[in-house]
């Protein structure tokens, strides 16, 4: 199986790399970029690309994957919708629509977030931009798609939020998130867990299209039960 990966600079996106190099099932990861992901490994293959409203001159690059696991994002904060909507929004469904064309049966997954208004009627800015976000990936009519709504997520194998307010709250009140994953163990998920989660999905389907922690705790079991 051969994967395509955003964000891989990021949180979420390493420790999905992570555990898409570690996999037998996984032969090629394609990492898009606009920036190296420091990382070397026999498997991996590096496309540094700057413009994320147009992957039109990737097309043929972009051929005979199997799955996008999606994991740029940004927090709304300090941004207009504008801004916040480009960022979110277009930039997933440019690639999405290219690798559509490429390969319609092919499984692309969507880091989303919980709280996501399907109804894209929230007064959360970013709530109504990510449920139009699911909402049109979900009709764009691949083989499987899955929106991915993790909630708090805990960074596993040495990895850093570029968010310095996560990675302050990670480095000095571990103890609260512990705390709350011992009161709602199915509220908290980390790094691992979603990477493993996106790879069980891909592999053997999920009866659900919105990902929720819980439902990333049941797959990434899986996974694990199969290793």
């Amino acid at each position: 199986m051969k994967v395509i990966v955003t964000g891989a600079t990021g949180m979420v996106g390493k420790g999905v790399l992570l555990e898409c190099l570690d996999h037998e099932a996984i032969s090629e990861v394609l990492v898009i970029g606009r920036n190296p992901v420091g990382t070397t490994h026999p498997k991996l293959n590096e496309q540094l690309h700057q413009d994320f409203t147009d992957f039109s001159n990737l097309k043929k690059a972009l051929a005979d994957y199997d799955a996008c696991y999606f994991c740029l994002g940004i927090s709304a904060a300090g941004l207009s919708e504008e801004q916040y909507r480009k960022i979110t929004y277009d930039y997933t469904m440019a690639l999405a629509e290219v690798l559509y064309q490429n390969n319609p049966a092919m499984t692309f997954i969507y880091v989303s977030g919980q709280g996501t208004d399907s109804a894209e009627k929230s007064g959360m800015m970013w709530a109504r931009v990510k449920g139009k976000t699911e909402n049109d990936l979900l009709g764009i009519g691949f083989g499987q798609a899955f929106m991915f709504r993790p909630g708090f997520i805990i960074p596993l194998r040495g990895i850093k939020s570029r968010t310095k307010a996560y990675q302050f709250m990670y480095d000095y009140f571990m103890w609260l998130v512990r705390a709350v994953k011992a009161i709602a163990p199915n509220s908290v998920v980390n790094t691992t867990q979603l990477g493993l989660a996106m790879i069980q999905a891909t592999l053997d389907g999920y009866e659900k299209n919105i990902i929720s922690a819980k439902d990333v705790i049941i797959l990434a079991e899986r996974q694990l039960a199969k290793s």
